[in-house]
């Protein structure tokens, strides 16, 4: 009875696998792991996945390529919190390869990602998943993602987090955020400013600068830097600033303080606790260009408002700015000429920067920096700007040539702000001429055919301020720059086409301008211009009535009228009238034209040319050694007898070298010939008789009246006498004018020759002679061969009153049917007259 029981063991079930420590060395392997259903492989899956991602970006490629991201995304959901811990380190990891973030973004993971952020999940959760928000947030789709999905929030929460690697992705990811407009907005009304605030203070550089470089850019709004300075933000800026531990932060400081000082308030602010004048001086004493740079940034944006610009100027910024110019950093250098540039606004500013400030700027403009160049031409540009002060200074710097050189820079803005100092300069005539002595109009031909509207329509201002000389305008037209100015007329810019209006009128100041910018189509483009309600403006109306003034020829042809002020010059013709559009061929290339039947073109020319001796005179002044003399007013009327009788006199007093003379005339006969001289419009012997017998009987007239009506029958005596009325088709002056082109061959007549001339012939001839003697007249065209001549004369005063001065009244002359006779303007008989 004593016998033990022995109790039996009872065995495991028979489906259940006894423990098994699997090790692997493949990554395959691993991956497939992350299938399984049981939480302790899966966590160890995943924490093995996390180590090998660690080594290096070869690893998260080789990962990517087996597969392991898409199993990572549902396991950061798992409900295991180790599984789910492991899961969001090995997502996070990964997150840093460009290929994982492009498949992560079309996964959308962003929501699951947010979701491990609430307070309940393990710290390290929250470091990787936003680790992993704060790399994908650098794209801008995944931005609007976690922006739509609320990221924003539990982000901003964790600027609190005990762990400081949460707070720094966190806050960089919200950086990263911030950078759309619509999470800026966002941010402020959840607050974000404080805790800002407080990384300032954290021991980690890294979380700071992330901090400074978030409040950089939410500082832009106004309504944050409110926040941000009822928060005493500025207060911990500045501590940072006057700390020189933290010198790697006063560059990311200092650009938050530039965003604060655009607030009239903060200025005041910052002036009144003494903060500006720290600035000032921290921005001069500084030994690292980056934090200077910034310095004069925040000056830069503070000097926008006008209130700030006094502030600035009590406390002398123009002699920071100026000392900061000679530093050899060329970003400070361009900072610093932007400062100045801003401060201009304020006209003592600009008074004060021009003593010593303009000289070290135009030596900026020979620097090799582009950008150095391109700041100091526009700190340049504003202070010459209603400054005639400032303009001299630069003159007395040096500064033409520098500025001259950078009209052919690289940068738009320099060619157009150098531009705009030269012809701020232009308003002083000294400073205007020794600036066309260095060959402007040369210079801004290559500007004038810029691409850049703004270097069009400076460059055209520049044509415009130069343009009043003579001499700047032969340049211009030699340099082949009105070909652009013309083409600029079309611009669809209105302010580079209103400029290039007012250029063309102040270039069309000389009949040679006037006429070359007709030849390049200017005229047709100002009528086109000016029959636009959108597009006329007051300069291309007073550019087209410029342009016709200094163009005579083509004003009669295409307008048929000729004012009391249009005075008929040497070289005008009459072509007849020409539809609107049609270009007028110039006088050369109507006289070397064919005979054809068309009407003769009438040359006005009493003008002695430069060159007017035969290749024969010129041998024989050649061969005596006699000096020809080419002015204007050598005698060309010498006769042959006279030529003869000088040239006997000479021969017989040098009858010894006679024979050696000869012997070299071939030679030099050859030369003459080969010379080519320039064409020139034929000498109107008679037109100068003219002028001569009516200056000498017509002019001593007592009165105005009595001049008109002489001067109208001395035009018809010589243009064949008084002709009536019903016998006015037997006059047959088209056969005598025939005769003339056919004599002449050539289809240009002087006007001089015309013995036969009906109303337009006399007309032109009374305007031509009136014109030179005093006696104001019009010439206008009418229907067919109807042209006539209107002069003011004042009426006698009526019987029985005396002293009483009348106002001059319009009266057409006759010049047909009864010379001299004055029919009032409007009258019956004027109408008549005009009428066929």
């Amino acid at each position: 009875m004593g016998k033990k029981i022995k109790k039996e063991v009872e065995p495991p079930p028979k489906d259940v696998f006894d423990t098994l420590s699997i090790e692997s060395k493949k990554a395959a392997t691993v991956v497939l792991m992350l299938n399984s259903p049981e939480e302790e492989v899966l966590a160890k899956a995943c924490d093995a996945i996390y180590k090998f991602a660690s080594k290096g970006d070869e690893n998260k490629v080789t990962l990517l390529n087996l597969g392991a991201v898409e199993p990572l995304f549902k396991l950061i959901s798992h409900e295991d919190p180790i599984v789910r811990k492991n899961a969001t380190m090995a997502f996070g990891i990964m997150a840093s390869n460009s290929d994982v973030k492009k498949l992560l973004r079309e996964l959308d993971v962003t929501n699951s990602l947010i979701a491990r952020l609430v307070p309940e999940e393990d710290v390290i959760i929250h470091e990787f998943a936003s680790l992993c928000l704060a790399r994908m947030a650098v794209e801008y789709t995944s931005k609007v993602q976690i922006f739509e999905q609320g990221g924003l929030e539990p982000l901003i929460r964790l600027l609190s987090s005990p762990d400081p690697d949460v707070k720094k992705n966190s806050v960089e990811c919200i950086y990263h955020l911030v950078q759309d407009f619509q999470s800026r907005a966002a941010v402020r009304e959840l607050n974000v400013i404080p805790p800002l605030l407080e990384l300032l203070k954290s021991e980690y550089p890294v979380i700071q600068l992330l901090a400074l470089k978030t409040l950089g850019v939410i500082s832009n709004d106004k309504e944050t830097r409110i926040i941000l300075r009822e928060n005493q933000g500025l207060d911990h800026l500045f501590k940072i600033l006057e700390t020189k531990e933290f010198n790697d932060l006063h560059v990311e400081a200092l650009a938050v303080v530039a965003n604060c000082l655009e607030d009239v308030d903060t200025m005041q602010l910052i002036q009144q606790t003494g903060g500006l004048k720290k600035l000032l001086s921290f921005a001069e004493t500084s030994a690292i260009p980056d934090i200077q740079k910034n310095a004069a940034k925040a000056i830069s944006k503070a000097a926008y408002d006008s209130e700030n610009r006094k502030i600035l100027h009590e406390q002398e910024v123009e002699k920071c700015l100026i000392n900061l110019l000679g530093t050899d950093n060329d970003g400070l250098k361009t900072a610093v000429s932007q400062a100045i540039s801003a401060m201009c606004e304020n006209l003592a500013s600009k008074d004060a920067f021009g003593i010593q400030g303009i000289p070290q700027l135009v030596q900026l403009l020979s620097s090799d920096n582009e950008e150095v160049k391109e700041a100091a031409a526009m700190a340049l540009a504003n202070l010459t700007t209603a400054n005639p002060s400032n303009a001299s200074s630069v003159a007395e710097a040096e500064g033409i040539e520098p500025l001259i050189n950078v009209l052919s820079a690289k940068r738009d803005g320099a060619v157009a702000n150098a531009a705009i100092v030269l012809t701020n300069m232009a308003t002083q005539e000294p400073l205007r001429l020794s600036i066309q002595s260095h060959s402007i109009m040369n210079a801004i031909v290559e500007p004038l055919q810029s691409t850049n509207s703004q270097v069009q329509s400076k460059a055209v201002l520049t044509v415009a301020a130069f343009g009043c000389d003579a001499d700047a305008r032969t340049e211009l037209r030699n340099a082949g720059g009105l070909e652009p100015l013309v083409k600029l007329l079309h611009s669809r810019n209105e302010e580079v086409r209103r400029n290039a209006c007012w250029a063309a009128m102040v270039c069309a100041s000389d009949e040679l301008t006037a006429v070359e910018l007709c030849r390049l189509g200017a005229l047709d483009i100002l009528e086109e211009i000016n029959l636009s309600m959108g597009r006329r403006n007051h300069f291309s109306e007073r550019a087209l009535d410029k342009l016709l003034d200094n163009n005579l020829s083509q004003k009669y042809s295409q307008m048929g009228y000729l004012s009391f002020s249009n005075i008929i010059t040497d070289s005008f013709y009459d072509y007849g009238q020409v539809k609107p559009g049609v270009k007028l061929l110039s006088l050369e290339e109507l006289s070397t034209q064919e005979l054809n039947d068309r009407r003769a073109v009438i040359l006005v020319n009493i003008k002695p040319p430069e060159v007017a001796v035969t290749v024969e005179e010129k041998l024989q002044d050649l061969v005596y050694g006699r000096a020809i003399n080419l002015s204007p007013s050598s005698s060309f009327r010498k006769s042959s007898k006279e030529k003869t009788r000088k040239g006997k006199g000479k021969k017989e007093e040098e009858k010894p070298k006679e024979e050696e003379e000869f012997q070299i005339a071939p030679k030099i006969q050859e030369e003459v010939t080969l010379e080519k001289l320039p064409w020139l419009p034929p000498f109107d012997f008679i037109l100068l008789d003219y002028i001569n017998d009516a200056s000498k009987t017509i002019l001593p007239l007592a009165t105005t009246k009595e001049q008109v009506v002489a001067l109208a029958q001395f035009v018809a005596g010589n243009m064949g006498g008084p002709i009536e009325k019903d016998k006015l088709h037997d006059f047959s002056w088209e056969l005598h004018i025939s005769e003339i082109k056919f004599e002449q061959k050539c289809n240009v007549i002087p006007i001089g020759k015309i013995k036969k001339g009906t109303f337009y012939h006399r007309a032109l001839l009374f305007k031509v002679i009136a014109d030179r003697i005093g006696i104001g007249c019009t010439l206008v065209r009418g229907e067919y061969t109807r042209a006539w001549n209107e002069v003011k004369l004042v009426d006698d005063s009526p019987q029985g009153i005396t002293g009483l001065l009348l106002p001059p009244q319009v009266y057409v002359v006759d010049l047909m049917y009864q010379p001299g006779c004055l029919m009032k303007q409007g009258s019956a008989e004027a109408d008549h007259y005009k009428l066929i």
